[in-house]
């Protein structure tokens, strides 16, 4: 038997999509346009036509609160080989943190890097 001296297989790239906090952000900006088009008439009709509760409706619109320089930097969030970035609760915390400037230092001690968006 003769072994060969053949390098090994190149490692796969990383699987990516858009994290999920992401996807829902993108959502809350449809439903508040749809709403502010007149298209459905308020929370309580759009969670009637998705068969979501009013309350769950109020979480997604809640994301909106967020800075908007937080929101471009949440819209930009991976999920790499599975692994999501955070949260949509700790998202909500910070949403809920206060002022923009509060939820940007919340922000800062929850993002992977530390960093400002």
């Amino acid at each position: 038997m003769v072994l060969s001296v053949t390098p090994p297989p190149p490692k796969p790239e990383p699987v990516r999509r858009p994290a999920k906090v992401a996807q829902m952000l993108a959502l809350a900006h449809h439903l508040q346009r749809a709403i502010d088009r007149g298209d459905v008439a308020d929370r309580a009709a759009v969670a009637c036509r998705l068969g979501l509760t009013r309350a769950r409706v109020t979480q997604l619109l809640d994301l909106l609160i967020l800075a908007s320089d937080l929101q471009m930097a949440v819209l930009r969030l991976e999920v790499v080989d599975g692994a999501e970035p955070m949260a949509e609760r700790t998202l909500r915390a910070v949403a809920h943190a206060g002022t923009w400037v509060q939820q940007r230092a919340a922000w800062a001690k929850i993002s992977a890097d530390g960093t400002r968006p």
